[in-house]
C-alpha cells in the first residue's frame, strides 16, 4: 500500500503525540506510527515531572500524584528537604500518554498501533516518506516531513543517516508496587555503592498504597544490570524499603535516556527530531516528560508550516533555534554539574547529602529542575553555569544532583 500525508510521525510517546496534535491542529495531514501495541503499552519512564510544567501544559491535575518533600538517603546519613506546598509530581505514565494520544486523535491525527517503521525513504538526499510494517500489511508514505519522536533509539534519524548511536545513557530498572504504606508526599533517592555504582535508586510515590521502585545506572561507567540491582536491594529490604510493609511488584518497567547532551543537529531536509530522540533530558534526574510535550508541540507547528516551503532544513530552522535557546546551555551545565558526582564513595556520598539540611525545598527543586542563574549556583557554592566544570569534588560545599533512570 502506498499513502500520502503530510508529516508522518515516528513514535507514540509524549513527543510524537504532542508533534501529531499540533500538526494536525495546524491543518496538516498527519500520521503516526507506534510500534507497540497500545499507546503506553510499554512504560519506560518513572513520571517524574514539575507541577508548574504540567500546568503551563494543560495536563490535567488528576493524571499525577503532587510531592512536596524530598528525601535522600545514603549508606550512613538520611536527610529530608521538606517543601512548603507541592512543586514535583509522579505522573500516571499510561493515563498522560493515552490523553495526548486522544487529543491528537481529536485533532485529526491519525495512529496507527502495532506499526513499526522499517525505512525511511529519500528522494535527492532528503527524506521523503516511510516505510511502515503494520497490522493491515506493509505501507509506504510519502510525505514533506518526517518527525523522528521514537526515543533513545532515534531511529528515523539513524536510518536517515543523520544521528548516530548514544554512547552515554542511563539504564533503569522499576517495578511499579502495591506497598502497605507510603507517604504520598514524599519521593526518595538513594545513592551509594549498595544502591547503584553509578547512578541511583528511587522510591516514587502515586499514593499511600502504590510506589515505583527502580534503579538507574550510567553507561559506560558502569556495566552493571539495574534489574539485578533492583533485586538485590528488594532482597535486602534496604532503607527506606524497610518502612514500607508489604511490597509486592505489579508492574515491571524498563527503559533508557540519553545521557550526553543536546544532539548538534535536530533538522534536516525532510526530516527532525525531538525529545530523547534530539537529547532534550534534564541530567541532574534524566526526566523529559515535560521537554518532550513542550517540544513536540514547536515541532509540529513548525513542521505544519514548513510544508509550503518543502519543509527544507532552513525552513524548520526555528524549531532548533527555539528550543536550543531555552534549553540547551541549561542541559549542558547540568551535565557537566552531574559529572561531579559519578564514582563518589559511600563516605563521599554521606558528606555530600549534608548540605541538604540548610536548603529550602524551592530551592532544591530549582536546582534539579536544572533552572540555573548565576545568582542560585554562587548561593549553592557552585560555579556559575557559564563556567561550571568536573573538578574533584569539594566536600561540604555541594548539593546532591544524579543521573540515570
Amino acid at each position: 500500500m502506498e499513502k500520502k500525508y503530510n508529516i508522518a510521525v515516528v513514535g507514540g510517546g509524549p513527543a510524537g503525540l504532542s508533534a501529531a496534535w499540533a500538526a494536525a491542529k495546524a491543518g496538516a495531514s498527519v500520521v503516526l506510527f507506534e510500534k507497540d501495541e497500545a499507546i503506553a503499552h510499554s512504560v519506560r519512564t518513572s513520571g517524574v515531572s514539575w507541577i508548574d510544567s504540567m500546568d503551563a501544559l494543560g495536563i490535567p491535575s488528576n493524571l499525577y500524584n503532587p510531592v512536596s518533600s524530598y528525601q535522600f538517603v545514603s549508606p550512613s546519613n538520611e536527610v529530608t528537604v521538606a517543601g512548603t506546598s507541592a512543586r514535583s509530581c509522579v505522573l500516571d505514565v499510561r493515563a498522560t500518554y493515552q490523553h495526548l494520544a486522544f487529543m491528537a486523535a481529536e485533532a485529526g491525527a491519525q495512529i496507527m498501533v502495532k506499526s513499526n517503521v522499517i525505512n525511511v525513504a529519500k528522494e535527492g538526499g532528503r527524506v521523503a516518506g516511510v516505510k511502515a510494517s503494520t497490522p493491515a500489511g506493509d505501507l509506504e508514505v510519502k510525505c514533506s516531513l518526517v518527525i523522528d519522536a521514537s526515543g533513545f533509539g532515534t531511529s528515523a534519524g539513524r536510518k536517515a543517516g543523520m544521528a548516530g548511536e548514544w554512547k552515554r545513557y542511563g539504564a533503569g530498572a522499576e517495578y511499579e508496587c502495591y506497598c502497605d504504606h507510603a507517604d504520598n508526599s514524599l519521593w526518595t533517592l538513594m545513592v551509594g555503592q549498595q544502591y547503584s555504582e553509578a547512578g541511583y535508586a528511587w522510591v516514587f510515590p502515586l499514593s499511600n498504597n502504590r510506589v515505583r521502585i527502580g534503579v538507574g545506572i550510567g553507561r559506560p561507567e558502569s556495566q552493571a544490570d539495574p534489574l539485578e540491582k533492583l533485586h538485590s536491594i528488594l532482597e535486602k529490604n534496604l532503607k527506606p524499603l524497610d518502612r514500607l510493609g508489604k511490597i509486592q511488584p505489579v508492574e515491571l518497567h524498563y527503559g533508557f535516556i540519553p545521557n550526553e547532551g543536546t544532539r548538534q543537529a535536530t533538522v534536516a531536509d525532510g526530516l527532525l527530531m525531538v525529545g530523547d530522540s534530539a537529547g532534550q533530558a534534564n541530567p541532574l534526574v534524566l526526566e523529559g516528560i515535560r521537554y518532550a510535550i513542550e517540544f513536540g508541540r514547536l515541532a509540529g507547528r513548525v513542521g505544519a508550516e514548513s510544508i509550503a516551503k518543502g519543509s527544507t532544513k532552513e525552513s524548520l530552522a526555528e524549531y532548533e533555534r527555539v528550543w536550543k535557546a531555552k534549553v540547551a546551555s541549561k542541559i549542558a551545565s547540568a551535565l557537566k554539574v552531574q559529572t561531579r558526582w559519578i564514582g563518589l564513595s559511600d563516605e563521599e556520598w554521606d558528606k555530600e547529602i549534608e548540605i541538604l539540611r540548610d536548603m529550602s525545598g524551592d530551592e532544591f527543586i530549582d536546582f534539579v529542575k536544572a533552572e540555573f542563574t548565576a545568582g542560585k549556583m554562587m548561593k549553592l557554592a557552585l560555579p556559575p553555569p557559564e563556567t561550571c566544570s568536573a573538578p574533584a569534588v569539594q566536600h561540604g560545599t555541594e548539593i546532591i544532583a544524579q543521573k540515570s533512570r
